[in-house]
């Protein structure tokens, strides 16, 4: 029977991504994006509620920031 070898471990392997914003390669000072500019590109769209999950669910009434309560319903 032929002696069995233990597997060689798996090595990560790094792919260079490719900048979220112009799609130019990313640089390893500013990953995953590749300069400034784009990285406050990014910060702006997040800051201006660019980026958005879509829902189904109507957004809630009263309720303040925060996650504070809102004034209470009155039903009749």
């Amino acid at each position: 029977m032929p002696e069995r070898t233990a597997p060689l471990p798996l090595r990560a392997v790094r792919i260079a991504a490719k900048c979220p914003i112009c799609q130019k390669t990313g640089t390893e000072e500013f990953r995953p994006f590749c300069s400034k500019r784009c990285v406050n590109v990014d910060l702006g769209r997040w800051l201006k509620e660019g980026y958005r999950v879509p829902t189904d669910e109507a957004p809630e009434e009263g309720g303040g920031e925060g996650g504070e309560p809102g004034p209470p319903r009155q039903t009749g």
